[in-house]
């Protein structure tokens, strides 16, 4: 019980910070009164949990939960900000490696999803004598829920 309360801790720790700031009204912080900000808070609050409590089933989640929060805020509020799909697998990718350097498993998914969002991200920037890896691309692009659905169904099977 006192893991719970640890966390309904940090969420309240997060949201109260967050609305005593957008009351403050800062100009440094402007851009983050949004709801990716709430998104941030509640990855952090899942992370700081998992570390202070030493159970760390919620770092992957919460990884995912942060990673999104700030992607979707550099989306809002950077022009440079990479506007990809790709950037969805990068995501899991880190996620996958901040809960390896805890739980030692899940290095290789990390790296291989940080490898495929790499190549799938910079594909369109290929010399010309490399064009066909374009094509494939593109064809992953259209049939990569299928994609998905196979690895799920691998993972699962493989774990029994």
């Amino acid at each position: 019980m006192k893991k719970e309360k640890s966390f309904v801790g940090y969420i309240l720790i997060g949201v109260g910070a967050y609305f005593f700031i957008r009351e403050l009204r800062l100009p440094i912080f402007t851009d983050f009164y949004s709801w990716p900000t709430l998104l941030i808070i509640i990855g952090l609050a899942l992370i700081l949990h998992s570390y202070t409590s030493k159970d760390y089933q919620h770092l992957f989640s919460g990884t995912i939960i942060l990673g999104l929060g700030i992607h979707f805020h550099g989306l809002n509020h950077y022009s440079f900000w990479i506007d990809h799909w790709g950037m969805y697998l990068l995501i899991i990718g880190i996620a996958y490696i901040v809960r390896y350097t805890q739980t030692k498993k899940g290095l290789m998914y990390g790296l291989l999803f940080i490898g495929l969002s790499i190549v799938m991200i910079f594909s369109i920037q290929v010399p010309a004598q490399l064009r066909w890896i374009n094509d494939i691309i593109q064809y992953i692009e259209r049939f990569w829920p299928i994609i998905l659905i196979v690895v799920g169904i691998y993972i699962i099977k493989k774990k029994r």
